[in-house]
């Protein structure tokens, strides 16, 4: 009589208490305080203990606003950088870092104190620049954490912290006594709205329009005038009006061929190659052209300003261009950088008559008084009622506007502090060194290659209270300035005990040591009123932060944006040279800007800014890390809504990988029940040693930080190797044998061992996930507790499962499959079949491949997933199986009749007379199960 029993009873059906639903937002934050309460990063430090030294030092923002996508972006892919190298087993400590002084946070507490700063001290001023970037720097602490960012989030750097204030005044001293340092006149980039010198690296090009006028001055007599004809006035072109008080010269380029052209303005004095472009662009009608002079001529000439009491001379400069205006420019040594070095050649004075407002001090009365954009319509009002304006337009086009404040900047000489570039050849030093560094994207090496040749001397000091002051004295009898640099630095224990505010709440001889006296016998001295550069701030974090005597100097990698090839990268390399004479870095990484779906950068104007904080409260961060892994970012990167679902798709796809793989190990003890390599089923040893190729891969592209490598590779191995196809076969194996039998446990090893290698790999994107599902991964004795202090599988532990040879079989084999799957299409379309194991297959081949099915003959059902597979040597006409030459695939419904267990069709359903709805491979595995000891539900006879 047939037995009756729990069907259910008799399967290994899968069974786990891993959650369906991801539900990262709500479970994310549980976990964070989990690792905060067993102080995880430290513990996996401790791990890594002897370990060779990896580090990333961390380029410091500041802490004003809240973070955003960019901000976001940068520090999941340092903490990528950093988790890969501690899973390659480096020590990676990875210490954040906040970029504290300078305008950005003065600008703010200006706001807050409504504009009234001169009502407090400056002491009371750096006090609330502290308070406000303090409560910042929390913020923003909180939310990095929240992202899943692992670092000494307790200590972290401040360049506002005494030590770093200390060593950053020690830095510039050191450079003051190199010789590098020296007080100048010189035209900066001047912010009239902050009231401060800027660097090149805080000055953005954004649109203006600007005024576009075409002046006269005229030719004052003498060899010039004689040569040129009565009544001729030389033409220049500005979009500067408000420069034209300071005009101290006309600037021909001794190369070009000047003329006289007669025209309805004038007879005007210009370059050959801009007469017919002049006419067009003004509508002037040219009656003739006279003359053909060489520029060289004109050096001496003489001209008449067109609205001040003043001649000025004709002078040669190679810098003069024929792309636009008319070929001779109008030179304001106290306004440009070129005209300030040809005023420096012909002895010109360096006008600038403006106050830090940017107001003129002096001048006619028209415009003495207005700032310098209020005088450019009475400047150009002037030079029509002189009659010197030829012409007048507006033009739109790119301007340097302040980094911060975003308004216009002027180029104005000011007394200065200034870096020598040429020094000791820092420049070419330096360029040198640049070629030594590996950059990552390559152009790298170009960009910053070109900015440190081109740039200027860099001009260190601001007009700001919010930095580090310079360590400069002046004796208040004479008016020299110290050059004691020992007495100089007793200044620094001050900085070290009370921060820079000691500069500010100290006198200079208490600063200075006891009895410090100028060469002219005074010891009364007064300090400097400047304050560093921040980004000299900046470059030097790698001189307090990193240390020679404990292998952290210099770091192994910085990382940060394309803005920083003229900031940080930038600074950070001419501090180091200045001090150490080589960079501070090994490496250098650039990730992209973020854009929105339409390739926009994000605005709130425009309303298209998605922020990290909302999108970690409906995605949850491991959403968002995703996403960074999942593109180029050394590219323009971009975000939507729609690309969020579409991430969180695949974020599904490969949780579900793991889920599947867990709820079949929940009898699954590894070190009971793992099979060794040389028993394992060929097919799974076949996949254990395709997971060490992608182990291999993915491996080699975390070596190189190409993240988004690793995470498609892992997400088709998931979705594709695993989910549609390797889990898909095994399910008959896992459900279906017997618990024990050699055949489950070798696919359970076999699934065990690829769900932790491929956990391991993608722990440092999916940070939260992986250790989650590494809570309920079964586990050998001393794996650690959390994932994060594990390490990277060893491709070589997997490809030596199978042999090379035995491997292309299995090659071969999935070729096959394919045709297989194919030809059951046209079944499944018919509705003849619904499922594949209602199909039956017969495979037609010769030689060497017909040698190769026999010889899996056993494996070929299960491996397409049918009921039955028939072979036949023939030929094979290939008219079903295009993909192989010489193979024939003919697919029909299979024969015999359902089994009631496993859903196999075979003709040998009914034989028994204890199971007769079973196939004789169900009643076998009941056998097995009942030998072992196993208790079958209803097990008696009816």
């Amino acid at each position: 009589m047939a037995k009756t029993l729990d069907l259910k009873s008799t399967l290994n059906l899968p069974r786990t208490e891993f959650p369906m639903k991801a539900k990262l937002p709500e479970r994310e934050p549980v976990q964070l305080a989990a690792w905060e309460e067993m102080r995880l990063y430290y513990r996996i430090l401790d791990s890594r203990a002897g370990a060779p030294l990896f580090v990333l030092h961390d380029g410091p923002p500041y802490p004003t606003g809240e973070i955003h996508l960019g901000t976001g972006l940068n520090k999941i892919v340092k903490d990528m950088i950093v988790k890969s190298k501690t899973m390659a087993g480096f020590r990676s400590p990875y210490i954040p870092g906040w970029d504290c002084h300078g305008l950005p946070i003065e600008t703010k507490v200006e706001k807050e104190l409504g504009g009234k700063t001169t009502k407090v001290s400056a002491a009371e001023f750096r006090r609330r620049c502290r308070e406000y970037a303090n409560r910042y720097v929390e913020a923003h602490k909180r939310d990095f954490r929240r992202l899943g960012v692992f670092g000494q989030w307790d200590k972290p750097y401040l360049t506002m912290d005494p030590s770093m204030e200390a060593c950053t005044a020690g830095a510039f001293i050191d450079f003051l006594e190199k010789g590098y340092v020296y007080r100048g006149l010189k035209p900066v980039y001047w912010c009239i709205y902050d009231r401060t010198a800027l660097a090149e690296a805080e000055v953005e090009y954004e649109d203006h329009v600007s005024p576009s006028v075409w002046v006269k001055f005229p030719v004052v007599g003498g060899a010039t005038a004689a040569k040129l004809g009565a009544d001729v006035s030389a033409l220049i072109w500005t979009t500067t009006p408000w420069t034209l008080p300071a005009n101290r010269a006309l600037a021909f380029h001794p190369e070009f061929e000047y003329v006289v052209a007669d025209t309805s303005a004038g007879k005007l004095l210009l370059a050959k190659a801009r007469v017919e472009a002049l006419a067009s662009e003004l509508g002037l009608e040219i009656r003739g052209v006279t003359g053909g002079w060489n520029g060289r001529e004109f050096e001496g000439a003489k001209f008449r300003h067109p609205f001040l009491d003043l001649t000025v001379p004709g002078v040669l400069a190679e810098y003069v261009t024929l792309d636009q205006g008319s070929g001779i420019v109008h030179t304001a040594p106290g306004h440009g950088a070129e005209d300030f070095y040809t005023g420096q050649k012909y002895g010109l004075e360096a006008y600038a008559p403006q106050d830090d407002d940017g107001r003129f001090i002096e001048g006619l009365p028209e415009y003495k008084g207005k700032t310098v954009f209020e005088a450019n319509p009475i400047v150009v009002e002037l030079l029509k009622q002189r009659g010197m304006l030829v012409g007048e337009r507006k033009l739109s086009h790119s301007y340097p506007h302040c980094w911060r404040c975003h308004n216009p900047v002027i180029f104005r000489a000011t007394e200065q502090w200034f870096i020598e570039l040429d020094h000791d050849d820092l420049r070419k030093r330096s360029i040198a060194e640049i070629a030594k560094v590996k950059w990552k994207p390559e152009w790298g090496e170009a960009r910053i290659h070109d900015m440190v040749a081109e740039r200027p001397d860099w001009c260190i000091s601001r007009q700001r209270f919010w930095g580090v002051p310079l360590i400069v004295f002046y004796c208040e009898a004479c008016g020299k300035q110290l050059k004691d640099f020992a007495a100089l630095r007793h200044v620094l224990p001050f900085f070290e005990r009370e921060g820079a505010d000691a500069w500010y709440t100290h006198s200079a001889e208490e600063l200075l040591p006891p009895g410090t006296k100028c060469s002219c016998g005074a010891s009364k001295w007064k300090k400097e009123k400047d304050v560093l550069d921040v980004w000299f701030d900046s470059g030097s974090t790698n001189l307090s932060v990193l240390s020679e005597k404990d292998g952290t100097w210099p770091a192994d990698v910085y990382m940060e944006g394309p803005d920083q090839y003229r900031g940080w990268f930038h600074s950070s390399l001419l501090v180091a040279m200045g001090i150490k004479g080589r960079a501070p870095y090994r490496e250098v990484v650039t990730h992209g800007w973020t854009l929105d779906e339409k390739g926009q950068p994000m605005s709130k104007s425009l309303g298209n800014v998605m922020e990290p904080n909302q999108i970690v409260a409906k995605w949850g961060a491991d959403l968002l890390r995703v996403w960074v892994a999942s593109q180029d970012y050394t590219t323009d990167v971009r975000l939507s809504e729609p690309m969020m679902q579409q991430l969180a798709e695949a974020y599904r796809k490969i949780r579900n990988t793991f889920r599947f793989a867990l709820s079949n190990l929940f009898d699954f003890d590894p070190a009971r029940d793992s099979v060794p390599d040389s028993e394992l089923w060929e097919m799974d040893a076949w996949m254990l040693r395709r997971t060490g190729a992608a182990i291999r891969e993915c491996r080699e592209w975390y070596d190189n930080f190409d993240f988004h490598r690793v995470y498609h590779r892992l997400h088709d191995f998931c979705s594709v190797d695993l989910s549609a196809f390797y889990f898909d076969v095994l399910k008959d194996r896992l459900y279906t044998f017997a618990p024990n039998n050699r055949g489950r446990r070798s696919a359970q090893t076999a699934a065990y061992r690829i769900a932790s290698a491929l956990l391991r790999l993608i722990a440092p994107t999916l940070v939260f996930t992986s250790e989650e599902v590494w809570k309920f991964l079964p586990h050998v004795a001393g794996e650690p507790e959390s994932i994060h202090m594990a390490l990277f599988p060893a491709a070589g532990e997997f490809e030596q499962a199978l042999d090379p040879d035995r491997a292309k079989n299995w090659d071969r084999l999935l070729a096959a499959r394919e045709e297989v799957l194919k030809a059951l299409e046209p079944l499944r379309a018919a509705k003849t079949i619904s499922a594949n194991l209602e199909a039956r297959v017969t495979l037609v081949a010769s030689g060497d491949l017909a040698a190769l099915l026999q010889k899996y003959r056993a494996y070929l059902p299960a491996l397409f997933i049918v009921s039955q597979v028939e072979l036949e040597t023939g030929a094979g006409n290939g008219a079903a199986s295009a993909g192989i030459e010489g193979l024939e695939v003919r697919a029909e419904r299979a024969h015999g009749k359902k089994c009631e267990r496993c859903w196999n069709y075979s003709v040998h359903v009914g034989e028994n007379a204890d199971y007769p709805t079973f196939c004789e491979r169900c009643v076998a595995a009941l056998e097995e199960i009942e030998r072992d000891g196993g208790i079958l539900a209803g097990g008696a006879k009816s």
